[in-house]
């Protein structure tokens, strides 16, 4: 099957999952900076997760362009990453409303790691169906980054639980700090397989 539609499936759901964070951004009751104070949990956490949207947004656009096409068993893997990626709007508001408190910040690591788990799924499916020898599979490699991920989501997520939220909530960041540069494997991909078909032509 063709891969355009699951594409601007992917963008659209992506697109509203920031909109819905957005607007649970409340507006302050005072004209004056001082009113600004108290909502810096609920900015922060919403600067976080949006940060997290476009590293899931940026890394599905290069795994989606490497792709020749979908099947099913694609298409319901890209699902599973979509329906996680759309509870990060609640955990993201209520971990931000409680000022990053114990068990909310838990629950946001669980979250981003239940993503990561996804992703990790969404590129097995897409190797096994473009095959072990496939360039896609060569370009994804031994990919640390999706390896070390779940172990510092884990480590935020003990922090967090053993009541040091604020410390856990760090190892998140780091793991986003990993993520914001591009993928130089699917960039790489990529531009081979332009030049190839340029070639072609």
């Amino acid at each position: 099957m063709e891969k355009n539609r699951l594409e601007a499936f992917s963008d659209g759901v992506l697109a509203i999952i920031i909109t819905i964070m957005v607007l649970e951004l409340k507006v302050p009751h005072g004209e004056s900076l001082a009113a600004l104070a108290p909502l810096w949990p609920t900015y922060l956490s919403y600067v976080l997760s949006f940060i997290y949207v476009g590293i899931y947004w940026n890394n599905h656009h290069h795994i989606m362009y490497a792709a020749r096409s979908v099947n099913g068993s694609v298409l319901w893997a890209n699902l599973h990453l979509l329906f996680w990626l759309s509870l990060l709007p609640f955990t993201t508001g209520w971990m931000g409303e409680n000022h990053f408190g114990r068990w909310p910040t838990v629950l946001y690591g669980v979250n981003l790691l239940l993503c990561a788990v996804a992703y990790v799924v969404l590129q097995i499916v897409l190797v096994r169906y473009h095959g072990h020898e496939s360039p896609l599979a060569r370009a994804l490699g031994r990919d640390f980054k999706g390896k070390i991920s779940p172990v510092l989501y884990l480590t935020g997520c003990g922090l967090a639980a053993l009541d040091y939220p604020q410390v856990g909530a760090i190892f998140y960041l780091i793991v986003a700090l990993l993520w914001l540069v591009p993928d130089r494997r699917m960039e790489r991909l990529a531009l081979a397989s332009r030049e190839h078909e340029k070639g072609a032509e």
